[in-house]
């Protein structure tokens, strides 16, 4: 009997006007290869937060998967982080 667990991201998804990447993670486990559980985390990545000046601060996506990493810096352009800092600089309360 042989209990294995395993990680897939089987969901990413580009979502809204500042291109927030949502990410689905699963925990599979098996017993003999077979399943027996799949549980399910879901969190979001947003192009950056804003620092004590302003300025933004580029979200560390390094300790994501490839894949993960490969569609936020393919959605995450320049115009993109530009519009998003706009959006976190007008939010600000006062």
């Amino acid at each position: 009997m042989a209990l294995t667990e395993t990680t897939e991201y089987d969901k990413i998804e580009v979502v809204g006007l500042y291109k927030a990447v949502q990410v689905r993670k699963a925990a599979v486990i098996k017993k003999d290869d077979v399943e027996i559980t799949r549980s399910f985390e879901r969190y979001s990545l947003q192009a950056g937060t804003l620092d004590g000046n302003d300025a933004l601060v580029d979200t560390d996506i390094s300790s994501e998967p490839a894949e993960i990493q490969a569609v936020c810096n393919a959605v995450w352009t320049q115009s993109v982080k530009d519009a998003w800092k706009a959006n976190l600089i007008a939010d600000k309360p006062a």
